[in-house]
């Protein structure tokens, strides 16, 4: 049997997952700020909104660093495959 090294080229350019999750950022942010509380709503509606809104974006930036966890899984197989 014949072992040759295959060389797979690597797809470099956008990260497409990134950029959706920044403009889901910038979304969350342009809705805390139509929100925004009136000076006659509840006391408790800015600091709820305040948490609401930094809730969402850790919630994202825990989501893509799962995936360029992931991602990086993914490529460490891929080398491992190609080793044997």
């Amino acid at each position: 049997m014949r072992h040759e090294t295959v060389t797979i080229p690597a797809v470099s350019g956008i990260d497409w997952k990134g950029v959706g999750y920044l403009f889901s950022i910038a979304g969350t942010l342009l809705l805390g700020a139509l929100a925004w509380p009136k000076p006659e709503d509840p006391s408790w509606h800015l600091p709820a909104l305040i948490g609401g809104v930094i809730a969402s974006i850790i919630g994202f930036g825990v989501r893509y660093t799962a995936h360029l966890k992931q991602r990086g899984e993914i490529e460490e197989a891929k080398r491992k495959a190609e080793r044997s």
